[in-house]
């Protein structure tokens, strides 16, 4: 009787759309295999180009594309607008149009904030923070507010988040020169923090300085929860972590990784060991961060409290950013990069409710 309840029980969720799935998860059950429900997920919008960062007013997303585009979805439309750069998107790996940020009054004047990677006329590749402003289907650079951010053809950072003290946040990788991380004179493996029209606040940990934390090597999510500020960073062959960020902190890389300790020098909350993450944005919830992962494959939530993490929405791919709202949990695929394996409708947006997960 209990094997014919049990069959009848995976027939009914394989046929209501669910599917169950066996994961490990090591830092919750230790070795043990722990059989779980995958939750429901909507597609909101699909055929997107390499999407990169997700934001919302009202009930508009607006997503930057590495192409070159910023995507305005709402009320189920999708529109794919143009935007008008004064240097040319670099075509190297990870590069082109990042992190993208609405400005907190964008209803009113209709401003944002941009981290693109651009080829230097022959002299160099760079990666610039810019403001944007939209006529409302056109999106023109109108003003730098950071130049000449050292690239390379891998580690750019590039998210951009405005915390609640109403700064700009921008991280920036080491573009594949590690020991600039540690060079506090250096904007390269950094998280940087200004004030909205560019100039650097009085407050920041070093004098007449950007830099807020150092020591990081690709760090390309941001989240606050209350006033405290949570970051992703890609490890060195694994050793992904999630940091708590402190002003003037040095996270180690290129000096230690993982749970490798110096005096002077922050280990992370977690950290993947031998597996790779690849976290890229980071959301918070009740006491939760979600990251979104790329070599992962997954959304991935951690525990402040509990300190435990686990997947919680599997099977879609490499996913890039997520956003919070109204209960539900929105995020984008990206398996058009390059190092994944899209359908003939990637890549998507998707939203999942928060309880079902």
């Amino acid at each position: 009787m209990n094997k014919v309840c049990s069959f009848l029980l995976v027939m009914v969720m394989m046929l209501s759309g669910c599917s169950l799935f066996e994961k490990k998860d090591e830092g919750i059950e230790g070795d043990e295999v722990v059989v779980t429900q995958q939750p429901n997920v909507e597609v909101m919008a699909q055929k997107l180009q390499v999407p990169w960062s997700i934001d919302k007013v009202n009930q508009a997303f607006y997503i930057s594309e590495r192409t070159g585009s910023i995507v305005k979805i709402e009320n189920g439309k999708t529109e794919r607008q143009s935007v008008h750069l004064t240097q040319p998107l670099a075509k190297a790996a990870e590069a082109g149009l990042l992190g993208f940020v609405l400005d907190p009054q964008f209803l009113e004047n209709k401003k944002a904030y941009a981290y693109y990677t651009y080829s230097g006329d022959g002299k160099g590749q760079f990666n610039r923070v810019v403001v944007l402003r939209t006529n409302g289907s056109v999106w023109t650079e109108e003003r730098i507010l950071l130049d000449r951010i050292p690239s390379a053809a891998y580690h750019h950072g590039g998210r951009l988040k405005i915390g609640p003290d109403e700064l700009l946040y921008i991280t920036t990788g080491d573009a594949t020169t590690p020991e600039t991380a540690q060079d506090v004179n250096s904007i390269n493996g950094k998280i940087l923090r200004m004030k909205l029209d560019g100039t650097v606040p009085a407050d920041n940990p070093f004098s007449n300085s950007y830099v807020y934390s150092y020591g990081h090597r690709n760090p390309q999510g941001l989240v606050w929860v209350g006033n405290t500020l949570y970051a992703s960073e890609h490890g060195q062959s694994a050793h992904d972590e999630i940091n708590r960020i402190f002003p003037g902190a040095n996270y180690g890389w290129p000096v230690i990784q993982g749970n490798e300790q110096k005096t002077g020098m922050v280990t992370p909350l977690y950290q993947s060991g031998d597996e790779t993450w690849a976290p890229s944005g980071l959301a918070a919830v009740d006491g939760k961060l979600y990251a979104a992962t790329l070599r992962g494959n997954a959304v991935r939530e951690f525990g402040l409290n509990q300190k435990q993490t686990r997947s919680v929405v599997t099977g879609l791919g490499r996913i890039r950013d997520l956003y919070i709202d109204g209960g539900y949990l929105y995020f984008v695929s990206n398996n058009t990069d390059g190092r994944g394996n899209p359908d003939e409708n990637d890549d998507k947006l998707y939203r999942v409710l928060l309880r079902d997960l």
